[in-house]
């Protein structure tokens, strides 16, 4: 077993760091919407509630250790005497990663990663559509499996490794069952009861019409105005996102451009 203060860090933080989620409809110039849709062959869909917060990681070491990650870099180890205060991150995360650790232990060669959205507080400018108080909340909204032997590779590989679906996610019945053994939350599920639109119009009445307002306020006075969704089929074989912000940009383009 490998330990972890003798691994090549930036190796560690790039193999584990969250891949980018495509958005349903293609993106195009200047962030205008393209009739392009993610197809999801048919399956079965499973919609999460997506939280407008900071990216953050715990990731959990053979040895024992675990470090706790933003998106892009990694904050503190076990351990430490110092930790990045960025964005509230470690201070929200610190006590829930080493009650994890007291109870879970990961394989020999295996590195587990546990996805976080942390909101709230000061996170960022959506703080307060979840919070009047400036708390701090969390969900999980993903758990993926890096065999160690990943970091013998150069950065380079491990990049594009993972920009290419590399990382092995669990599926939504793994994800769900870990979870709860780590008696943690997951991003709220909703159910979707018909086939999802493809029209950018249909699109954005579907979504006003499955998330009007956000579930995870962490106050009644809270903003309450949510982010967009996740949708994914069960295996996470697929997975786009569906933001509020892409549709009602693309609708003032269509006005402006209409208005000329």
């Amino acid at each position: 077993m490998r330990v972890t203060r003798e691994l090549d860090l930036r190796k560690l933080n790039s193999a584990t760091k969250y891949p980018s989620i495509p958005t349903y409809h293609a993106m195009g110039e200047r962030g205008a919407l393209l009739e392009e849709v993610v197809d999801f062959g048919g399956k079965d869909l499973i919609a999460t509630e997506k939280v407008d917060g900071t990216n953050s990681r715990i990731i959990l070491m053979p040895d024992g250790c675990y470090l706790i990650g933003s998106r892009e870099e990694l904050l503190h180890a076990r351990g430490d005497l110092i930790h990045n205060p960025a964005l509230g991150i470690v201070e929200t995360l610190k006590q829930t990663a080493e009650r994890i650790v007291s109870t879970f232990s990961t394989a020999s060669d295996v590195i587990t990663v546990v996805y976080l959205e942390t909101y709230g507080g000061k996170t960022t400018v959506a703080a307060k559509q979840y919070t009047s108080k400036r708390e701090f909340g969390y969900r999980v909204f993903d758990v993926s499996r890096v065999s160690v032997k990943h970091l013998d590779t150069n950065l380079e590989a491990i990049a594009a490794w993972r920009e290419n679906a590399g990382q092995t996610f669990l599926d939504e019945r793994e994800l769900t069952e870990f979870v709860r053994s780590l008696q943690l939350e997951l991003t709220p599920r909703i159910q979707i009861r018909e086939t999802l639109p493809t029209t950018i119009v249909e699109t954005q009445m579907w979504l006003q019409s499955m998330l009007p307002d956000t579930l995870v306020s962490l106050d009644a006075k809270a903003g309450g105005k949510p982010e967009g969704l996740v949708v994914r089929t069960s295996d996470r074989g697929r997975i786009a996102k569906i933001r509020f912000e892409d549709y009602a940009r693309h609708q003032k383009r269509a006005v402006r451009k209409k208005g000329s």
